[in-house]
């Protein structure tokens, strides 16, 4: 016997997600919950947020790390993801639990989230209307692939390796290989 899927309204999971040890994504009505991240994956994250927080220092930008939703409303129902790393700058983006206007979303890439992160998310993060850089930053490997939109709306993607240097052009920065991976991989 199946056990009956238990639906959430938005309120419902945003209330729970205040007291709940551990983190949930929400589709639909849905939650899911997060496995943990290993050591590789958070000196990635940290390595990267260390670099961003002072060059955003005195901007309207502001970056997230890892317990911040995006929410994503879709014709078919509202998302709510939590990105390893988000950045806004839009003031209307001022929901305390969740951002719906971010510039930059970066996703350390793992075993677990890898193909919800290059399918389902990339396709949902792309209907964001202030979204101009998603970033996959691989922990098993010096690879990093840049997912842009130009300013017609199109998106290409760029795959970064050893030689190249991360252009994240929505916030006018430059990360080397050798920062983003430093204490991880030997680049």
């Amino acid at each position: 016997m199946q056990s009956p899927v238990n639906f959430l309204t938005v309120e419902e999971y945003l209330k729970a997600e205040e007291s709940s040890e551990i983190r949930h994504e929400y589709l639909g009505g849905q939650i899911f919950a997060m496995a943990g991240a290993s050591e590789e994956h958070n000196l990635i994250a940290g390595n990267i947020i260390a670099l961003l927080r002072p060059h955003l220092r005195g901007s309207l930008y502001r970056a997230f790390v890892s317990d911040m939703k995006v929410k994503v409303k879709t014709k078919k129902a509202d998302i709510f993801y939590y990105p390893d790393i988000v950045v806004t700058c839009d003031p209307q983006d001022n929901e305390r639990y969740f951002k719906t206007r971010p510039n930059l979303i970066i996703e350390v890439l793992s075993a677990s989230t890898e193909i919800t992160d290059r399918r389902e998310k990339l396709l949902n993060y792309r209907t964001l209307e202030n979204l101009q850089e998603y970033v996959l930053v691989s922990q098993d490997e010096i690879k990093v692939e840049v997912y842009h939109q130009d300013a017609q709306g199109n998106w290409s993607v760029q795959t970064l390796g050893k030689g190249n240097n991360l252009e994240l052009n929505s916030i006018g920065l430059t990360l080397t290989m050798a920062d983003i991976y430093e204490d991880v991989l030997t680049v």
